[in-house]
């Protein structure tokens, strides 16, 4: 048996069954092992950015890490902003990349470079297996550094003469870090807040976005009185009919400043204190409200679930959650605008959707539009490096492929990774992609004029437009081997999406909308 061998198998019997792949020369013999493994299913990605997000939307339902294959640093560096992502959303991901032979970097060859160097960004779990006899052990505890709570990158760098020598043993796997209980006397700490009598905040994330997180924060709220928000970008958050409907807190800092003002309290659970979003010419980072305190009910690494509940154990012993009732919006008509294409999907959404959300600016209605439909998932934008929605969509449908998944994508960010719809069309991904083309950057048009610059220039409008000439992204879709529509009315928007929605493999529509700004 090879290192290759070794690492594969060892990957399948940790439960690692998918590999999103881009590889080159290096990673051949791990390329040639998968044929050796029938519990590994590969997958090809045509750039690394779809390889490391498909990777990150396969753990946020999956629950379990996949491995990405990725060559080298220019590979790995290719594919750091969904990872950066990924690290924002604590999914747990094993990244094996490729390295020359151990004799053959003294040469100093073109693709040399500091793999570590760029993986150490990451801030996870980081090995490289020198050796082919360590690949196995190596293997088992990157997959159990990714599971470990409350999930991360586990990045193995695998030398060429590590993969292709002769030597290479199977380990056993490695049980993962579980999450810390949160002790007992924390929560009667954030228990007396909650009864003090002041107005207090309760901020979730991370697990707690799940029903039975929303449901023990609901029953507080009932209970006490307390305001709860779920954090702005959750990696997954439950929503619909029958489950707690939990607001986000906002994006823009004005926002937030409205949905906390009062507040003498913020307790935050399994998430962060809020910050603005970005630094803006005299307003504050901290968006806490001044003269306010934080209290920590639990950080992200302990069982933010279980605090949640002990708590509501104490302060609303006997009180239910409020949850959320069907309701959905009337089919609107007319030609679409950033309103009523929100309307449409809220209309139509299916029951088990998992909505990838990079709709940006065209998405400020969305949240409202599809409160009461049908029970489905959201997963956002952790960490803001855009071109996430159509690989995280990708990842997610081979998750879940008995649920539908759809992408609701703005057009700048689609242009980021749109060969993700190859991927779709390849493996027959059950995936609609609904693509928001208002043909500009709309939210940097936003940006230029809150961080005070001057928006009249012609040079600096240039920038933020998407024309001259438009994106068809129909013909791009097709292209790609993805069936694709255009719509320009609600009308059309709605008897596309249904058309999509009932037959199989990937389907994108591209819908004309206005921009917001």
């Amino acid at each position: 048996m090879n290192g290759a061998q070794s690492l594969i198998r060892t990957l399948v019997d940790a439960g690692v069954e998918v590999c999103f792949a881009n590889p080159g020369t290096s990673e051949m013999h791990f390329v040639a092992a998968l044929d050796s493994a029938p519990g590994m299913r590969g997958v090809l990605g045509l750039f690394e950015g779809v390889v490391t997000g498909a990777a990150d939307g396969y753990a946020r339902i999956a629950g379990r890490p996949a491995a990405t294959l990725l060559h080298l640093g220019p590979g790995l560096g290719n594919g750091l902003a969904n990872l950066h992502n990924a690290r924002r959303a604590h999914s747990p991901v094993v990244n094996v990349i490729g390295d020359h032979a151990t004799y053959h970097k003294r040469f100093d060859a073109p693709l040399e470079s500091d793999i570590e160097g760029v993986a150490m960004s990451l801030e996870g779990w980081l090995r490289r297996s020198e050796r082919t006899e360590d690949v196995g052990v190596d293997a088992a505890t990157a997959v159990a550094a990714a599971l470990s709570a409350p999930g991360r990158i586990a990045t193995l760098i695998l030398p060429a003469d590590a993969s292709w020598g002769e030597g290479g043993k199977v380990h056993a796997p490695i049980p993962p870090q579980e999450p810390q209980v949160v002790d007992l006397s924390t929560v009667e700490g954030i228990a007396e807040v909650l009864n003090s009598g002041e107005p207090v905040a309760l901020l979730v994330g991370g697990a707690a976005c799940r029903e039975a997180g929303l449901r023990a924060t609901s029953r507080i709220a009932a209970a006490t009185g307390v305001k709860a928000f779920a954090e702005t970008f959750p990696a997954r958050l439950e929503r619909g009919e029958g489950v707690p409907a939990i607001d986000r807190l906002g994006y823009l800092a004005e926002h937030v400043a409205y949905q906390l003002d009062g507040i003498r309290h913020v307790v935050v659970a399994g998430t962060r204190a809020p910050a603005s979003f970005f630094a803006y010419p005299g307003k504050p980072s901290d968006l806490v409200p001044d003269g306010a305190r934080v209290h920590v009910l639990a950080e992200p690494g302990q069982d933010v679930t279980r605090a949640l509940e002990d708590l509501a154990d104490l302060v609303a012993a006997g009180a239910e959650p409020v949850l959320q009732r069907a309701a959905r919006p009337a089919l609107p008509s007319g030609p679409l605008t950033p309103q009523n294409w929100a309307d449409v999907i809220g209309a139509l959404l299916p029951e088990g959707a998992i909505i990838a959300d990079e709709a940006n600016t065209s998405g400020l209605l969305l949240p409202a539009a599809t409160a009461g439909a049908p029970r489905h998932d959201v997963l956002t934008l952790t960490g803001g490096a855009i071109g996430y929605g159509m690989p995280v969509a990708t990842g997610a449908a081979i998750a879940a492929p008995d649920r539908p998944v759809v992408n609701l994508q703005s057009d700048g960010s689609a242009a980021y990774t749109i060969s993700a719809l190859w991927t779709q069309a390849r493996e027959n991904l059950n995936v609609t992609t609904v693509l928001l083309n208002n043909r500009a950057y709309a939210i940097l048009r936003m940006e230029l004029q809150r961080v005070g610059a001057d928006s009249s220039g012609p040079k600096a409008n240039e920038l933020l437009d998407l024309s001259r000439p438009d994106l068809d992204f129909v013909k791009i879709a097709e292209g790609m081997g993805v069936p694709a529509t255009r719509a320009t009315t609600a009308e059309e928007l709605a008897e596309q999406f249904r058309r999509a929605l009932a037959e199989p493999g990937p389907h994108l529509i591209d819908a004309l909308i206005p921009p917001i700004f």
